[in-house]
């Protein structure tokens, strides 16, 4: 479908409330039933939204996806509501009360905004995902705060608004886009435009080289529920160069203080696994110190220490057994233990989590649990087994 424009009419309206919640099962049924009374093409649409709403339940909450409208390609790049709200607040602390949103796709950040009490220009240059960000302020109430432009990013001038963000397109035809000056449009772009305005945000992918972060920018790396979301380079009212890590929900964060690395040690009585945003953001010196403790391996950001401290921004295992690989070994010690739940994690190790769980715990029965870590010690490829502290 390339025009929302029927499912907004009355008839379409309808026929959304009617095939809500259609399972892929009953769609075929569903479909049949319909068509006797509703163009063919309409009631396809009505089912790909359904589906697409379905979707995107796990990134903006059921009330609002089932309200909203939208395309395959906005599901799979929108940002979380959660994630978008954070930065939106944030944004809103530094006395921003307008945006210019540059790239706004089908609109999940200018909703985060306006509900912020921001006022939002949001601009993208593909008539369908516009239409889609349209419809979605129409549909949350939003339309005094929203103001949707079709238009090319590069070509708008911002110099009114208090900020700008920008989430370029980071997908291309042959998927993930990994070089920042490949983004649509590209990231010097974007920087460009950061520095002409007062404050600035720039959503980035979470991988992106430390050394392709601008001098002018703070990079903050951002995880939701322990998956890292994304990366933002903030402009204006931040520390340059600085370096922090943010986990939600919360918000907690975690600010780089420069530590140098941490020391090897033994591994000790406790393992401890930092948020994946914190690995990002290169700050698991910052967690070490926190847990008194060094790393097991000079190259894996696996901490170990003999004290046990709650953090945030880690997760602490209490470690029972430390072994050589040896599936063998570890299939013996699992049967001897009555080990039924069998969760396996890796760090510096080329073997598949399922592929070890298959073969060390091939019939799994037993009340009790174990975590088992693939990592190196000092070099050698090592099995530690431990459950949470």
């Amino acid at each position: 479908m390339n025009d929302l424009a029927p499912l907004l009419t009355p008839e379409g309206r309808a026929l959304l409330d009617d095939v809500r919640g259609t399972a892929p099962a009953d769609e075929l049924t569903v479909a049949t039933r319909l068509r006797r009374e509703h163009p063919a093409e309409l009631v396809s649409a009505a089912l790909g939204q359904a589906r697409l709403r379905q979707r995107a339940v796990a990134k903006f909450g059921a009330e609002d996806a089932e309200r909203m409208f939208f395309t395959p390609n906005g599901v799979e790049q929108s940002t979380r509501a959660s994630v978008a709200a954070y930065r939106a607040g944030r944004l809103k602390s530094m006395g921003v009360t307008s945006v210019a949103d540059l790239c706004c796709g089908i609109g999940g950040d200018a909703i985060a905004l306006a509900r912020a009490g921001i006022r939002v220009l949001a601009v993208d240059r593909d008539p369908l995902t516009a239409a889609a960000a349209r419809a979605n302020a129409d549909a949350l109430g939003l339309t005094g705060l929203i103001d949707v432009r079709e238009a090319d990013v590069t070509e708008v001038d911002t110099a009114s608004y208090d900020a700008v963000f920008v989430d370029p397109a980071r997908r291309g035809g042959r998927g993930r886009i990994f070089d920042p000056e490949a983004y649509s449009p590209p990231l010097s772009w974007a920087v460009r435009a950061a520095l002409r305005a007062p404050h600035a945000a720039l959503k980035v992918a979470p991988g992106i080289p430390h050394e392709a972060v601008p001098a002018q920018a703070e990079a903050e790396w951002i995880s939701d529920g322990g998956d890292v979301k994304e990366a933002v380079l903030w402009f204006g009212g931040t520390a340059p160069g600085g370096v922090r890590a943010t986990l939600l929900p919360g918000p907690r964060t975690l600010p780089g203080r420069g530590l140098p690395d941490p020391e090897v040690r033994s591994v000790g009585r406790y393992l401890y696994e930092p948020d994946g945003a914190v690995i990002r953001a290169h700050l698991v010196a910052e967690v070490a110190q926190e847990v008194e403790g060094g790393l097991v391996d000079a190259t894996i950001a696996y901490v170990t220490s003999d004290a046990l401290h709650a953090s945030p921004y880690a997760t602490a295992y209490e470690i029972t057994d430390r072994l050589p690989f040896n599936v063998k070994k570890l299939k013996a010690l699992l049967r001897e233990r009555e080990v039924g739940i069998l969760t396996v994690k890796k760090r510096g190790s080329a073997v598949e989590p399922e592929e070890l769980r298959r073969k060390a715990l091939p019939k799994p029965q037993g009340p009790n649990a174990v975590t088992v870590f693939l990592t190196r010690v000092a070099g050698a490829p090592t099995m530690l087994l431990g459950h949470p502290a």
